[in-house]
């Protein structure tokens, strides 16, 4: 283990591979122990509003082409504001284009991504390498399954896991584009989904992703800090006629496996959607899901055993 500064990528080739890695957790800002994050009363206000907009900016990644389901980093930076203060440790298990890291490294947290995609982890690296290198957080993204993440983090130190993972079998099939008013795009035909990998949770029906998250967040639980935060981002979908409610199936197998729900956010994405067609007119009403999607909020619940655990920082209260 290394405790200087980190590499901006970790794989099979690395000495960080499958080893727990030394990253700081302990909230290096001024604020109060009793506050949940930096945030003023105003930017507050504007959080507790349950329907988020948000805009893309020039750094974002929109070709689909470099990835198929991207999130703005205005979106990660308002939950990375809103669950953590500067310094803590942010984690996404399915990070994609590296918008969680990006958003990070703006906002002085710690994180590490994980993917088991090399092209994305590169992507990653790329990101990182045009962002804030004066600020003392440390951001890496690590080329494994996200099976493997406790192998890398210390149970109990983790801040926030943030991501958008695979929307079970939703991109894994030839795009017809009956949504969108211009249906001979780019898209029309393709397969967007992330790689056929048979470990990659974008290939499995419903119920098959379902066990997998439980089995994935079940290894994340004792890594979250009592009361900290898991933010989920998932749409539902339509599948033959049949609206396939995959935020449902989700809360409820997180909650078994001993999450609490404490919020469900709608992502209003209207703003940014462009040239919808007319979808089921005139005889079946159908409401699109490129329109909005959730934003599922979860905490590692506190026990009456949480009270007796070491913490880095021994005076930092638990909210």
């Amino acid at each position: 283990m290394l405790e200087l500064a980190l590499p901006r990528v970790v794989n099979e080739t690395n000495e960080l591979y499958r080893t727990r890695v030394t990253i700081n957790h302990v909230k290096t800002c001024a604020c109060e122990p009793s506050h949940l994050n930096c945030m003023t009363a105003k930017e507050w206000l504007k959080s507790q509003i349950g329907v988020w907009q948000f805009f893309y900016e020039a750094r974002d990644i929109r070709d689909k082409e470099l990835h198929p389901a991207t999130f703005p980093i205005s979106l990660s930076k308002r939950i990375i504001q809103l669950f953590t203060h500067e310094g803590e440790l942010v984690i996404d298990p399915f990070v994609g284009s590296g918008t969680t890291l990006v958003a990070a490294q703006d906002l002085n947290r710690n994180a590490i991504g994980f993917d088991l995609q090399e092209k994305y982890v590169r992507l990653c690296e790329q990101r990182l390498a045009h962002g804030n290198l004066f600020n003392q957080a440390q951001q890496i993204a690590i080329l494994d399954d996200a099976r493997n993440i406790p192998v890398y983090v210390e149970p109990n130190t983790v801040s926030l896991i943030w991501t958008s993972p695979p929307y079970a079998n939703l991109l894994n099939r030839a795009r017809k584009n009956k949504s969108r008013r211009d249906r001979k795009n780019g898209q029309l035909g393709k397969v967007e989904q992330y790689s056929q990998d048979p470990r990659d949770l974008g290939i499995m029906p419903l119920d098959e992703y379902t066990q997998a998250m439980g089995d994935i967040f079940t290894g994340l639980l004792p890594l979250l800090r009592p009361k900290a935060h898991c933010v989920i981002n998932v749409p539902d979908m339509w599948w033959e006629n049949e609206r396939i409610t995959i935020h449902l199936a989700l809360i409820q197998e997180l909650r078994r496996r001993g999450y609490e729900l404490r919020n469900t956010i709608i992502w209003d994405r209207t703003n940014i959607v462009n040239k919808i067609g007319i979808f089921g007119w005139p005889s079946n009403y159908i409401t699109m899901g490129t329109t909005f999607e959730y934003l599922l909020d979860f905490w590692r619940p506190p026990m009456p055993s949480d009270n007796h655990l070491e913490y880095a920082n021994p005076h930092e209260k638990l909210l």
